[in-house]
């Protein structure tokens, strides 16, 4: 609940019209969602406007319009606030909205396993407590103001991710949740376009910890060698708390092993953890979230018995079966530490029949985006008896597994998703013993491989 005094205080706009004592039940960016009422934020992207549906705001009866253009004539019921840039207003209020409410803000960013991360603290800390979160991967500067501006006196914790493919954005939106305790999963290779090199990728990940507020706690994979730095030299004037499978740490994993597709571990040689995954990266997305568990005061029980029955989010190594095929789902997107983790999984998986990958095109590479594809090669010829390369980049990929000694006739080129679909179902006679492993950037919409 805001008043409309609060809002032009949040974002410094100027009241053009209306009255400031006025109650706003919601801020909402969509016109579709809104209701009588609530507060209509115009936001503008590349690829939209939202003061092309002011018109329609006002026709549900909006109680306040908050814009950077006044081109219109609205009732005087209606209070109409003017901002200088209305996605920063959103930051803005949903920053004021976070200072209201006195409660641990947990924030988790990283190259991969973010919102699996994300979603199994919350599941955690669930168990007894009510906690805020991003709805899936709603980790962007629209979709966090969006999610803190629902946080209200019922919530205990929030556990908000932070995504970001341009330097400064994890600073950007760190100061809108204020954060109190950081969690890194790793440093890979993703938005290399943006962000050049390895190198960059660890600085905006870990600005994070930087930007973290009293009382600070910092979260790490000690298995990730570059934030393996900041554990061993300890120069942090605040805790930090490591978890591995291979590195010394404080939530260390062993005596792993893959049942029926289920994984199960210990912590630390205590507990019995069961995660209905394939993917043996998923257990660095547990440790995190048992650390976390642990820090706060769970028992390892209680978050043993939580993760057990944990539902992974859609297209991130999920097993399915269709017309036939046995597949990995792992969709979502890709980066090439998580085709190699991807590729882990389908090599410790076991079948009777042909292990099969099909792979698109990774995006946002920048000037690395050739030779990263053509180095992935390496990780395939150990992997799986037959590939599929789907789009250009797929393609060096496929031509350097060749030259690597993939056999020629195991291999298949496609341009696009549709094509892919073609191919493993109807010309190229996989069977009901093969596995396949589907997987690429969301720009090539691979998940349309199994619109059948």
């Amino acid at each position: 609940m805001f008043k409309v005094s609060q809002l032009i205080e949040a974002t410094a706009g100027k009241l053009i019209q209306g009255e400031p004592k006025k109650a706003i039940s919601r801020i909402c960016t969509d016109t579709r969602k809104l209701k009588e009422g609530e507060a209509f934020l115009a936001l503008c992207g590349k690829n939209f406007d939202g003061h092309d549906f002011i018109v329609k705001a006002i026709r549900i009866k909006a109680g306040c319009l908050i814009c950077q253009r006044i081109n219109f004539t609205a009732p005087r019921s209606i209070a109409v606030i003017k901002v200088p840039d209305s996605t920063r207003a959103f930051g803005d209020i949903a920053r004021f909205q976070r200072r209201k409410f006195n409660l641990p803000v947990i924030a988790v960013s990283g190259s991969n396993g973010k919102t699996t991360t994300k979603d199994m603290i919350a599941s955690v800390l669930c168990a007894k407590a009510k906690v805020l979160k991003n709805e899936g991967t709603k980790n962007n500067h629209i979709g966090l103001p969006e999610t803190l501006s629902k946080i209200n006196q019922r919530h205990d914790y929030a556990v908000l991710e932070i995504g970001t493919n341009h330097f400064g954005e994890v600073k950007y939106l760190s100061d809108i949740c204020l954060p109190q305790i950081g969690v890194i999963t790793n440093i890979g290779p993703a938005h290399l376009e943006f962000f050049k090199n390895l190198q960059g990728v660890f600085k905006e990940k870990t600005s994070l910890l930087s930007n973290l507020k009293g009382p600070r706690i910092a979260v790490l994979n000690a298995d990730d060698g570059y934030l393996n730095k900041i554990i061993r030299k300890n120069n942090l004037d605040y805790p930090v708390f490591s978890f591995a499978i291979n590195s010394k740490a404080d939530f260390k994993a062993d005596k792993i092993e893959l049942k029926a597709g289920k994984l199960h571990f210990r912590v630390n040689g205590k507990g019995k953890f069961v995660l209905n995954t394939l993917g043996k990266q998923n257990i660095y997305n547990a440790l995190a979230a048992i650390a976390l568990g642990r820090i706060l005061g769970f028992h390892y029980t209680q978050i043993s018995a939580v993760l057990r029955n944990f539902n992974f989010p859609k297209g991130r190594l999920n097993f399915l079966k269709l017309r036939g095929l046995n597949f990995i789902d792992d969709t979502y997107n890709a980066n090439p530490l998580s085709v190699r983790s991807a590729l882990e999984t389908l090599k410790a998986t076991s079948v009777s029949g042909r292990k099969v990958f099909l792979m698109g095109d990774m995006f946002e590479l920048g000037a690395q985006k050739e030779s990263l594809h053509k180095e992935i090669a390496g990780s395939i010829t150990n992997s799986c008896d037959l590939f599929i390369a789907c789009g250009k980049l797929a393609r060096l990929t496929a031509i350097s597994a060749r030259r690597k000694g993939f056999k020629k006739e195991n291999i298949f080129y496609c341009k696009n998703s549709k094509l892919a679909q073609e191919l493993v179902f109807n010309k190229i006679g996989l069977r009901g013993n093969d596995l396949i492993l589907v997987k690429g950037s969301r720009g090539m919409r691979m998940e349309e491989v199994f619109k059948v």
